[in-house]
């Protein structure tokens, strides 16, 4: 079977299943509060952005469009709308689902490695797994690591969050 098989043949089992990639970063702002993963971080330092700056919930719109062919949150809710402003990153999210629905598609499962010195992030993984998973509508599993003090993050200047999405048509069963 070749690569373009799958899109010559959409009726294939190939085709009902897509992964796609999504990356997002934001520096850190004092003057901001921390949302990340949809959880409010009290005590924490914000995350600079158009809207709450919520790294987790950008990678993962990013991510599920991506995987459907679909653009990316440029597209979806771009930082020169007013109404954007500040909003709540979780309601992208729900945008970006509507769309894949709109196209035929769901999310199977999302991982999500966030990359950053803070916030500690372990003691509460498995809240911040329970509430982006409602979200998504499927399983989401969260991870953190650090770079060792190289980089931006490791300079504590700010934190990314990689995703990866696997959805499927509608009315499919995966392989």
């Amino acid at each position: 079977m070749s690569a373009a098989e799958p899109a010559a043949n959409p009726g294939s089992a190939a085709a009902q299943i897509r992964v796609g990639t999504g990356f997002d970063v934001h520096a850190y702002d004092a003057g901001s509060p921390l949302r990340l993963a949809g959880l409010d971080w009290p005590g924490e330092t914000g995350l600079s952005g158009h809207s709450d700056g919520d790294a987790v919930c950008h990678a993962v719109v990013d991510a599920l469009l991506s995987a459907a062919g679909l653009g990316d949150i440029g597209g979806l809710v771009g930082v020169d709308q007013p109404r954007t402003e500040g909003a709540a990153s979780t309601g992208f999210v729900r945008l970006a689902l509507a769309r894949l629905q709109a196209h035929g598609w769901r999310p199977v499962n999302v991982s999500v490695q966030i990359v950053g010195d803070r916030p500690k992030f372990s003691p509460r993984r498995d809240e911040a797994q329970r509430v982006m998973s409602e979200l998504v509508g499927a399983p989401v599993s969260l991870g953190a690591t650090t770079t060792d003090h190289l980089g931006f993050t490791g300079r504590g200047e700010g934190l990314a969050a990689i995703a990866t999405a696997l959805i499927e048509r509608r009315g499919s069963q995966p392989a």
